[in-house]
C-alpha cells in the first residue's frame, strides 16, 4: 500500500484513536506539567536543604530530586511500551530467554502449534520441567490482582484464558508423555508486560504470573521434574516433530 512503511508493519496501535495513540497523545500533553511540577519539588528541596545545611548540599538534593521524579515518569512510560506498539510481547520474552536460561541447559521452542489450540509463544523445556509461556500486553491502567487464589483483571475473572491456557498445557503434555515414554507435566505461565501487577510472581488459578524479568529466576527455584540433560533432549526432540511450526508436518531423519 502506497504511504506505508517498509519498516514497519501495519499495527491497528499506530491508527488515531486507538488507546495507544490517545495514550501517547496524552503524555506528550501532559509534558510541560511534569517539568513544572519537576522544577518545584527541586526548588524547594534547593531552598530547604541549603538553609538547613549549606548551599552546596542544597543543590546536590535538588538535583537527587529532579532525577528521581524523572525516572519514574520515564520508568512508567517505558512498561507500556510493547502495549503502546501494539504488540504482545513474545519477542522481548524470547530474547530474555536466549540470554538467560537458553544458557543454563534450557531449550525454548517458539510459535509451535498445538493440535486444536493453536500457535503458543514458547515452550521452555529444561532440567527443572517443562513450561508453557504465553504474553500479553495490557494497557498501564490494566490492574491485574491476586484474590482468594483466583485471577481479577480489572475486577473481572477472564475465564476464557484461564480455560484455554489450561487446556493448551494439558495438550502439550499429552503429546509429550504419549511419544517421550514418560510422564510429563507442563506448567502453564502467564508473562505480563505493562498492566498494574504486585508481588510476583504468584500462582492465581493454576496459573504463574510473573513479569518477564523475574520469570527466570522463577523457572530456575521452582522446578517440577529432575531431568537429565538426555531427558531434556528427548523431549525437545519430541515437541519439534509433534508441535511443528505453523502446523506443519515432521518426519524424523
Amino acid at each position: 500500500m502506497f504511504g506505508s512503511s517498509i519498516y514497519l508493519r501495519d499495527r491497528a496501535a499506530f491508527t488515531g484513536g486507538t488507546p495507544q495513540a490517545v495514550y501517547a497523545e496524552l503524555w506528550q500533553r501532559d509534558r510541560r506539567s511534569r517539568i513544572r511540577t519537576r522544577a518545584i519539588f527541586a526548588g524547594l528541596t534547593l531552598l530547604l536543604c541549603g538553609l538547613l545545611v549549606n548551599p552546596v548540599f542544597g543543590i546536590v538534593a535538588a538535583l537527587v530530586v529532579a532525577s528521581l521524579d524523572f525516572f519514574f515518569h520515564w520508568y512508567g512510560y517505558q512498561r507500556s511500551s510493547v502495549w503502546r506498539r501494539g504488540l504482545r510481547g513474545d519477542q522481548r520474552t524470547n530474547r530474555l530467554l536466549r540470554h538467560t536460561l537458553e544458557r543454563r541447559g534450557h531449550r525454548t521452542l517458539h510459535a509451535r502449534m498445538v493440535p486444536g489450540h493453536g500457535v503458543v509463544d514458547q515452550i521452555v523445556i529444561g532440567p527443572g520441567g517443562v513450561w508453557l509461556l504465553h504474553n500479553d500486553a495490557w494497557h498501564p491502567e490494566t490492574e491485574i490482582e491476586k484474590h482468594g487464589g483466583k485471577i481479577f483483571i480489572d475486577g473481572r475473572t477472564p475465564s476464557k484464558l484461564i480455560g484455554g491456557t489450561h487446556d493448551t498445557a494439558k495438550e502439550i503434555a499429552r503429546v509429550l508423555s504419549a511419544h517421550a515414554g514418560r510422564d510429563v507435566s507442563v506448567t502453564p505461565v502467564m508473562i505480563v508486560h505493562g498492566g498494574q501487577i504486585k508481588h510476583t510472581p504468584f500462582v492465581a488459578d493454576g496459573i504463574v504470573f510473573t513479569t518477564p524479568l523475574r520469570l527466570p529466576r522463577w523457572i530456575r527455584r521452582n522446578p517440577t521434574a529432575d531431568l537429565s540433560s538426555d531427558d531434556v533432549e528427548n523431549l525437545l526432540r519430541v515437541a519439534v516433530h509433534r508441535l511443528p511450526i505453523g502446523g506443519r508436518t515432521m518426519t524424523a531423519a
